[in-house]
């Protein structure tokens, strides 16, 4: 059952669950605890794990204040400490990779680990367009579920879209009675547009997984190598059948391959230089 911790001047809707090593989830656009839920539920016998509502999404308000990439990675800092949480391994996803790689070179302190799942270190004109696509598509598509259709077809494979994965993925958003509305989902997505990690990405010192969907037409997997040689010492990997979500569409895979690495972190005490 999860609870809201105040953190700052915002009230954080957070779920932890498990024992063991700490592990903070890091959502992306309009993603809330139960986008982790395949990893709630597979890793918590190994892990303790903390995951919560980005700002604007779910149970967590959108303040009035500017949303920014650096705001919200101190939104992860501030769940970590009011949950007395001294340093976790961090795993995000898409805008939520942004928002990890952010909170290790602002907090670094707070992080032993990082897993950045599709991620990118500066969008490319064709994902700036993808995104800006996104943000009209959700004000002006004739439903909602008309829009979420449209905005998965770059998110999950084909496969997930022709067995039935996407349309129960779909009715469990359109059940959640915690809508994110049009505005704040814009809100969220229009800082990630030009944020541009680049030039600080190799003052990262933890170690790193970077990993891409190999289907995936938005965070592609150059982009992600690009990032994996910016981070010393970051190991890439590549799920060549898989889209942007994979820790959904496979879980079990995913859930392995990113055990085997906090594993490896945890037997070299942080160290996998």
């Amino acid at each position: 059952m999860g609870e809201h911790v105040h953190a700052d001047d915002l009230n954080i809707w957070t779920e932890q669950v498990g024992e063991g090593p700490d592990v903070l989830l890091i959502g992306g656009a309009g993603d809330t605890v139960e986008s982790w839920q395949f990893q709630l539920d597979g890793l918590a016998d190994r892990y303790r794990l903390t995951a919560f509502d980005n700002r604007g999404a779910g149970r967590t308000a959108m303040p009035d204040e500017p949303v920014s990439v650096e705001v919200m990675a101190d939104d992860a800092a501030h769940v970590l400490r009011a949950l007395d949480v001294r340093s976790a391994h961090v795993a995000g996803f898409s805008g939520g990779s942004i928002v990890t790689q952010e909170l290790a070179l602002r907090h670094p302190e707070l992080v032993l680990s990082l897993v950045l799942q599709s991620t990118w270190s500066a969008m490319d004109p064709y994902y700036r367009a993808w995104v800006r696509f996104v943000q009209w598509l959700v004000e002006y598509a004739p439903s909602e579920r008309a829009f979420l259709e449209g905005f998965f077809l770059d998110i999950y494979t084909a496969r997930a879209h022709n067995d039935g994965t996407v349309d129960q993925f779909i009715d469990e958003v359109l059940a959640f009675p915690h809508k994110q509305s049009t505005e704040d989902l814009q809100r969220y997505l229009a800082p990630l547009v030009d944020h541009d990690t680049t030039d600080r990405l190799p003052e990262i010192t933890v170690p790193t997984l970077v990993l891409a969907g190999g289907r995936d037409p938005g965070a592609r997997p150059e982009l992600g190598r690009r990032v994996a040689e910016l981070i010393p010492g970051a190991q890439f990997d590549v799920l060549e059948d898989e889209a942007h979500q994979p820790f959904q569409e496979v879980p079990d895979e995913w859930n392995a391959r990113v055990d085997a690495f906090w594993r490896e972190v945890e037997a070299q005490g942080g160290r996998l230089r």
